[in-house]
């Protein structure tokens, strides 16, 4: 049975949910997935989309890695846990593991969470096919289920990807640009629902295409107005109770990293060029663009220190999309863009968003690592207007070893930026 740990960061790092979780999903694996957790080999996206394994698939054998600890050796060593023996038994027959847990965001304050992944093959020779969920209730009255599926053909050349979601969610707006003012905070209150797939191929190395339908809805909108007594950007933009995005995707990918979930080397980039047109029940008919660029470089060279580097670029290309379908911080996929600001504190119809972080270990065998990050933002307001003003953000971290075979790390943040913004960030897993 495949390590809880290595399938539930991706969707633990879109609702940013915290420490107790990581600790919680290794403390019910102990028993039944410690020895799993060890034989489990975490490979590059390149690996697993050709099937194959090839020069930068590797998981840094250039280093001694044989005194690792991670937060499950921690553990067995105090309850004199034994290791076990196991081998990859996942076949066509679902695994299914569930874990109860409880988060922190800033956005959602506590959360009850509960979260599960099923792990299959559709054929003994294909990559494994994942499913992970959860479900999650807030103390700022937040219900959020989000779903992510990959699933693999049988021959390899072929993922399909999905994102599926239903929120019930309170969030504030501030308006829109980076110039925004803290104090015209708007409290809105909206559901939603989302709808993505992609169909990706392998080209040739490390590039693969697709294309792909994705669908955002929103309803029940509501909101308060700006607590500073003046005309809300939202009002100004066109105040909508409901609104419809529908439309197609085209993808184009690139990963060298040596590890997905948490590289030393090697280079990430994505494009997808998003078309909703109103003829597909689209409210407006818009364009858009994201670039998402990614780079990691070992500091010094053949350590485990690493210098990160990551642009994310989401512009509007025409039209004039529904309020809640603008860029918008910490409303990438991964809810990561922004560490120094609250969910949807910066929105606007271009963004354009720069992250560097040096990540290093404080400890030999890995079990304790920090971070320093600085990033920065600028977004225009309406669509056609100017970017504004650059508004940065920076920060220390510690990063506590979950998985030693996978790399992947708790990672516990916490990030300053202008306007007295400031907050902790807990993940699962690298940011970028």
């Amino acid at each position: 049975m495949l390590s809880l740990c290595k399938f539930v960061a991706p969707i633990f790092k879109q609702m940013r949910t915290g420490l107790w979780i990581g600790l919680l999903g290794c403390l019910w694996l102990l028993n039944s997935n410690s020895a799993t957790a060890q034989n489990d080999k975490s490979v590059s996206l390149p690996q697993l989309i050709t099937g194959k394994k090839g020069a930068s698939d590797t998981l840094r054998n250039n280093l001694d890695d044989s005194d690792q600890k991670d937060l499950p050796d921690i553990f067995r060593s105090w309850f004199h846990i034994k290791s076990k023996p196991g081998n990859d038994s996942v076949t066509n027959k679902p695994e299914i593991s569930v874990v109860p847990a409880i988060g922190y965001t800033l956005v959602s304050k506590l959360a009850l969470v509960l979260s599960g992944n099923v792990a299959f093959r559709r054929a003994p020779q294909s990559r494994i096919s994942t499913v992970v969920a959860s479900a999650s209730y807030t103390q700022n009255k937040q219900f959020i289920i989000p779903v992510q599926t990959t699933v693999w053909s049988k021959n390899n050349d072929y993922v399909f990807v999905g994102d599926y979601r239903f929120y019930k969610y309170p969030e504030s707006t501030y308006g829109l640009g980076s110039n925004s003012d803290i104090r015209a905070e708007d409290p809105m209150s909206f559901s939603f629902a989302r709808f993505y797939e992609t169909a990706l191929r392998h080209v040739s190395g490390n590039w693969y295409a697709g294309i792909g339908y994705a669908v955002d809805t929103y309803w029940n909108i509501s909101h308060e107005g700006a607590l500073n007594g003046t005309l809300s950007d939202y009002e100004r933009y066109g105040m909508r109770s409901h609104s419809l995005a529908s439309g197609f995707t085209v993808n184009a990918l690139h990963d060298s990293r040596d590890n997905s979930i948490n590289p030393q080397k090697g280079w990430y980039g994505s494009m997808q060029y998003r078309i909703n047109p109103q003829w597909l029940g689209s409210t407006n008919g818009w364009q858009s663009l994201i670039l998402d660029f990614r780079k990691y470089v070992p500091f010094p060279a053949n350590s485990h220190n690493v210098l990160a580097f990551w642009s994310y670029n989401w512009l509007i290309l025409h039209g004039n999309p529904p309020y809640l379908n603008l860029p918008s911080s910490s409303w990438d996929p991964n809810s990561a863009t922004g560490r120094g600001y609250i969910q949807g504190r910066f929105r606007g119809a271009q963004m354009v968003y720069l992250e560097s972080e040096y990540r290093f270990r404080i400890t030999h065998n890995g079990l304790l690592g920090g971070v320093l990050f600085a990033n920065a933002e600028t977004l225009t307001a309406q669509p056609g207007t100017h970017f504004q003003r650059i508004q940065p953000a920076i920060g220390p971290g510690l990063r506590l070893k979950l998985n030693k075979v996978s790399h992947t790390n708790i990672a516990i943040d916490y990030g300053f930026g202008r306007q007295g913004s400031k907050g902790l960030f807990i993940d699962v897993g690298e940011v970028f």
